[in-house]
């Protein structure tokens, strides 16, 4: 059995390198299956990408197709081409893809088109807010998908709730994977702690952790001044890995303490967020990591597709409102989480389960 993967964001690299390990130990305990990887470019220089691969002990993608940057369309359009030639090349049993980029989509139709059968990691994430472009990749890419995996039993009834049943399956979640796997490497090799002057992992919470990320806030200034006046009122310096992107449309002179960073490797990102007094972020995968880590954390959104994480009061959705965001932060503060991570997310093995549903091929028709 072939398995084609599509990737081009960096969480992506970080979730597949669980899933193609997994396919390693399967293929080398006498299993049928072997990967090719597909990297499309969205994430396109060294920090954002080759990294990454060298950083998880990935194999080198089969093609790199360096589409860059761009509108939703010309990417997206980029992508598909040479998609599909590479699709057509290999003609796979499975095209796998994770979350909720325009890689993810551009997989998916061509996928869809060719009557190549979809296996989508992280399906039935839900923030009910169209005006995302990641809800709507991710609900297209569902509705054609014929194995959806599910990171939380509420994806799976999110799909119920849209007549998709046929092929759903729980596995829990990859990052939780990637988490338990990577962190022990992430405390020996990283030195990110020491090249910031900032105390060590057994004497945590020297500092805030902070992600921008998300177009709702990086384009509109009012709730990115907004987001960057709270960062500056916290009472400790504040972390801020951030894309040069962003960078150019912040002001050049930030309130109080808060020290800009170029984007970050997975491993030096695992040890600021799990030495981080607290973390703020618009990222779904920093939310989760934080839940992982024992961290609390602050969403600088309106919504969260990872209801878990507040359900079990590691998490308050803030928005971009100075004051609610610095509210957010003395409640947890005054009020910090009781409970350590339960199952909700799975029990971390989810790559492994991924390999078995793909080798099965499910009940999905």
């Amino acid at each position: 059995m072939r398995v084609v993967t599509i990737v081009g964001a960096r969480p992506q690299f970080v979730k597949a390198a669980i899933v193609s390990a997994a396919i390693d130990v399967c293929r080398e305990s006498g299993g049928d299956i072997d990967e090719r990887l597909v990297h499309t470019g969205q994430h396109y220089d060294h920090a954002m990408s080759d990294v990454f691969f060298d950083q998880l002990g990935m194999r080198p993608p089969m093609l790199n197709l360096g589409v860059g940057s761009g509108s939703h369309a010309q990417q997206t359009a980029k992508m598909m081409v040479g998609i599909e030639s590479a699709l057509a090349s290999e003609m796979p049993d499975w095209v796998l893809l994770y979350g909720d980029t325009n890689s993810t989509l551009a997989g998916a139709l061509v996928a869809a088109k060719m009557h190549l059968p979809v296996a989508h990691v992280e399906a039935g994430l839900r923030s009910f807010n169209r005006r995302m472009p990641e809800e709507v990749n991710r609900v297209l890419c569902d509705h054609v998908s014929r194995l959806c995996l599910c990171p939380t039993m509420t994806a799976v009834r999110n799909l119920a709730t849209e007549g998709v049943t046929k092929g759903v399956e729980f596995v829990g979640d990859v990052m939780l994977d990637c988490v338990d796997r990577f962190l022990p490497a992430a405390r020996q090799y990283s030195t990110i702690l020491e090249d910031q002057g900032l105390q060590g992992p057994k004497d945590p919470g020297s500092y805030f952790l902070a992600t921008v990320h998300r177009p709702e806030n990086t384009e509109d200034p009012d709730r990115l001044n907004a987001i960057f006046a709270a960062l500056g009122r916290l009472p400790a310096p504040v972390l801020v890995p951030l894309h040069p992107r962003t960078r150019n449309v912040l002001p050049e002179k930030l309130p109080g303490d808060i020290r800009i960073l170029p984007p970050l490797s997975y491993l030096d990102m695992l040890v600021l967020q799990r030495s981080a007094r607290m973390i703020l972020t618009d990222s779904g995968g920093v939310q989760k990591e934080a839940y992982f880590l024992g961290v609390a954390c602050v969403t600088l959104r309106d919504e969260t597709e990872w209801v878990e994480t507040v359900e079990e009061g590691w998490n308050i959705v803030a928005g971009a409102q100075e004051d609610v965001i610095l509210q957010a932060v003395a409640t947890l503060e005054g009020n910090p989480p009781q409970t350590g991570r339960g199952t909700a997310f799975g029990e971390g093995r989810a790559g492994e389960s991924i390999v078995e549903l793909l080798l099965r091929g499910a009940d999905c028709g």
